[in-house]
């Protein structure tokens, strides 16, 4: 959607395709260097071959990259990565992994070009899906860092490695437009992108390339930058819409070629076999690069943000989906074509022209974006409505009304639950495992009622059944205290001024005040000039399991903000007894948009912390913000630090030197987010990260850049005409140091919300009333060590070829230590394999009845096939 719109493009990849298979087939007497070569930018090339070609001729295509004469990374177009969450990097992938076990191939390459940065996470996630070898070639365009900022690359061939040890082996060369290009950029093969000098050939035009790769390769004098003898040039279509230049390629390579140097048409993989084999010890970087292009997602955010919650929403609808599964092999056979195409969707939905200043109008590449966007959406939501609505028909149902409450993460969990029920009421809620009564209340909830209860000690991956039963709830005090501005539980003071601004949390366990207002701004501050200005607040939901107040400003645009807190008997110095009737220890913030804006806006959250070091997850990692020479994980060249990854959580934390012996040593407050891509720390700029400011601000949507060469603004104008915005954060406190497992728990709590089944079965499919499908930890133990604790599962899933090829568990070793657990399922094992992340079998394990031991490395995620028996 840059050149061409979609259509034109398809035909591009197939034509170039038909081209070059024709023209590896005439050159296949050529000795090896001088055979055409050809590598797509990415899989869909292939998607689109086998679309629109024949099975022969696809066959074709597929021997041709057996025999090593195209190539293709396993990414489904060039994307930028940093605003991506972990789950939609795998996705986005899946369609090279069904080609691998369909074809018996493996995909070594995975890129990211053009763009000016790249996350330190993705390494991991690519190394963990198959992935050796990485070519990046920046485009210098639009830009927001200056040519020598980004010149001077420590290493330009180097082992970019990810927290968990693992990696790739990645090429990225030194690019100043005005002295080393074309080499570093991502036509590297093509001095002249715009127009030949008369009278220079396209074999000379590589020629000439292949002089300065000679020039490169000087590991005699001392101001070497390139110290190998294995250099490489790639890339040669630019921003032309078709490509079809083989010949000049193979004349360059057969003129160039002497006694003492050689010169080949390459497919890319060949000049990283050959830089493994020449230089085994090269030089490793496990850093973070910043965001740039990533960030032009941010101008359609409504949009992104749906993307994100599709993917967040996904891990319940698999969890259920293998549940339903495991019973019911084919229940969601009808929805594979719309799987399919919701993963090519993930490899799509960032593809790296965002800038949206291209030939194709703005307009049609946000109705592309859009169109995307839906394909993710509606996929996830008929997985879910189908797989809870199936779930609850295996289920028994009894004489009064029964409802499931479904876990979907990897520990027993008590949180709120919120069916959806417009009987008879009042009624009481009866755990029917337990024969008691539960804490319930009714609210309106987007316009529709609900019956929300309180639900203790859901189990890991499973559910338990609850019964509606006639008769008034037993009487229990409201969840907290509310005074005009003001609600107060257990825990927490909150004010809530009637601009939707927080300008009070006081914690009740320590006697401090969490709020400190930074420029004025406080904490979900939209950017006020008055916390006043607005309506009342007013009470929209109050009972025993929590209280909601609500505020409605029109300043600085018209929008609303929900603050939601839960009962809790957790004051200072006594801990809650299971017995006690409380609440997540979290408040809930809803904020919404009612109205389009232009400019760029954000959440602002200022706390009164000194001096915190602030963790956020990134893509596939926990990174430290503060630049690698102290101690953090952001490169101190070559970066951009104004806006980081905002996934699940970010964490800000204090250590308090001198602390009186009865005083928290630290404190810290973890913000979880669900619809916001980034955040800035304090005033950071584009070379300048503020690494101790205790102001953090989420990117609620805006082109944040313009380019240096005409002034334009990058992105799409005006959020496309959206009107309505969605914003949902939830926040905690914690009386010690950052602890990664615990800031993760917590934000996947809030964004994995106990998922309710009403039950309409006539026999229980499985045990009533209540079940666990999967557990993590030490068996032998009764409590489990901590590093078994900090493997999280991440993803539960019917495998994508059909549930008797078992299910995919992915798990997350959240911590820096390693980690040796063991998978337990209440169904026994038949056979296991650790596999890639997009499902090709790599190591086959050997379980025991229920169990399967795994081993992780320090911060490592990992997946693995498990084939229960039914």
């Amino acid at each position: 959607m840059w050149t061409a719109n979609e259509a034109k493009y398809d035909s591009a990849f197939v034509q170039m395709l038909d081209y070059y298979l024709h023209q590896i087939d005439s050159t296949r007497g050529n000795p090896s260097d001088f055979q055409a070569r050809f590598n797509c930018d990415g899989s869909y090339w292939l998607r689109a071959y086998q679309k629109y070609r024949s099975p022969s001729q696809f066959n074709r295509l597929i021997a041709a990259i057996k025999s090593g004469h195209i190539s293709s990374p396993l990414n489904t177009l060039v994307n930028t990565y940093g605003a991506q969450p972990t789950e939609a990097v795998i996705r986005g992938m899946y369609y090279a992994g069904s080609l691998e076990r369909a074809y018996k191939l493996r995909f070594r390459l995975a890129q990211t070009m053009e763009n000016n940065t790249i996350p330190l996470g993705l390494s991991s996630l690519w190394a963990g899906s198959g992935a050796k070898y990485s070519y990046k070639g920046i485009g210098g365009y639009g830009s927001q860092m200056t040519y020598e900022y980004r010149d001077n690359r420590r290493n330009q061939v180097y082992r970019y490695a990810g927290l968990d040890g693992s990696g790739v082996l990645m090429k990225w060369y030194n690019y100043n437009e005005k002295i080393t290009a074309p080499l570093g950029g991502y036509a590297e093969c093509r001095l002249y992108p715009k127009k030949r000098p008369a009278g220079v050939s396209q074999t000379e035009e590589i020629s000439r390339v292949i002089t300065k790769l000679d020039a490169l390769c000087d590991t005699v004098s001392a101001k070497s930058r390139y110290p190998f003898n294995v250099a490489g040039a790639f890339g040669y279509g630019w921003d032309d819409l078709e490509t079809y230049v083989s010949n000049p390629f193979i004349r360059a390579a057969q003129n160039s070629t002497t006694a003492s140097r050689k010169v080949r048409v390459s497919n890319e993989e060949d000049f990283f076999d050959d830089m493994a084999r020449s230089y085994p010890n090269l030089p490793s970087e496990s850093v973070s690069y910043g965001n740039e292009w990533d960030l032009y997602c941010a101008s359609m955010n409504e949009t992104t943000a749906q993307v994100r919650r599709s993917t967040g929403k996904l891990r319940a609808a698999e969890a259920l989906a293998s549940l339903v599964a495991l019973k019911t092999p084919n229940f969601a056979n009808r929805l594979k074509t719309a799987r399919d195409l919701a993963w090519e969707a993930f490899g799509m939905y960032w593809e790296h022209n965002w800038t949206a200043d291209g030939p194709v109008k703005n307009t049609v590449r946000a109705q592309w974006q859009n169109k995307i966007q839906q394909q993710i959406s509606s996929y996830v939501d008929s997985l879910f409505s189908l797989s809870a609505r199936t779930l609850g028909g295996q289920l028994k149902k009894g004489q009064n009304p029964r409802f499931y409450i479904f876990n979907p993460l990897s520990w027993s969990r008590s949180d709120i639950a919120d069916l959806a029920y417009t009987g008879i009421y009042p009624v009481r809620v009866i755990d029917v495992s337990t024969n008691k009564e539960v804490a319930s209340q009714l609210i309106i909830k987007d316009g529709n009622q609900f019956l929300r209860i309180y639900a203790e000690n859901i189990p890991s991956v499973g559910y338990k059944i609850v019964e509606l039963v006639a008769g008034k709830p037993a009487t229990k005090p409201v969840a907290a205290r509310v005074s005009g501005e003001y609600v107060s539980n257990g825990r927490y003071r909150i004010r809530l001024s009637r601009s939707g601004a927080i300008t009070e949390i006081y914690d009740n366990r320590v006697k401090r005040q969490l709020v400190k207002p930074i420029d004025g701004k406080y904490v979900n501050d939209l950017g006020v000039a008055n916390v006043n200005e607005g309506s009342p607040v007013v009470v929209e939901n109050a009972g025993p399991v929590s209280v909601t107040l609500k505020a409605v400003s029109l300043v600085p645009v018209p929008h609303t903000v929900r603050v939601t807190v839960f009962a809790n008997s957790r004051t200072a110095g006594r801990p809650r007894r299971m017995s006690d009737h409380g609440g997540p220890l979290r408040i809930e913030i809803d904020d919404s948009i009612q109205a389009n804006f232009k400019d760029v806006k954000t959440w602002a959250f200022s706390f009164n912390l000194t001096n915190p070091t602030t963790r956020h997850e990134e893509v596939g990692a926990i990174l430290t913000a503060k630049k690698e020479t102290r101690g953090g994980h952001y490169a101190v060249q070559n970066a951009r630090l104004d806006w980081q990854t905002f996934n699940h959580f970010a964490d800000l934390s204090e250590k308090q030197a001198g602390a009186q012996r009865d005083a928290p040593q630290a404190y810290g407050v973890t913000l979880s987010n669900i619809d916001c891509s980034f955040f800035k720390l304090g005033k950071s700029t584009v070379d300048s990260l503020w690494e101790q400011s205790s102001q953090l601000s989420a990117l609620a949507g805006g082109q944040v850049d313009t380019k240096r060469e005409d002034k334009g603004v990058l992105g799409i104008p005006a959020q496309n005409g959206q009107a309505s915005f969605s914003y949902k954060f939830a926040l905690t406190t914690h009386l010690a140091d950052f602890e990664p497992v615990a800031a993760m728990k917590f934000s996947l709590e809030h964004q994995n919300p106990l998922v309710t089944g009403l039950v309409t079965g006539s026999a229980d499919a499985y045990p009533s009333p209540t079940f666990s499908l999967l557990n993590i930890g030490n068996p032998t133990r009764s409590v489990s060590r901590s590093t078994d604790d900090a493997v999280l599962l991440w993803s539960l899933k019917p495998s994508e070829d059909g549930i008797r090829e078992g299910l995919i568990a992915r798990f997350w070793n959240i911590t820096d230590k390693l980690g040796t657990p063991t998978l337990t399922t209440t169904l026994p094992i038949r056979q296991a394999w650790q596999t890639t992340h997009i499902e090709t079998n790599e190591q086959v394990l050997k379980p025991t009845g229920n169990h399967v031991k795994v081993r992780f490395a320090p911060n490592q995620i990992n997946s693995y096939r498990l084939q229960l028996a039914n």
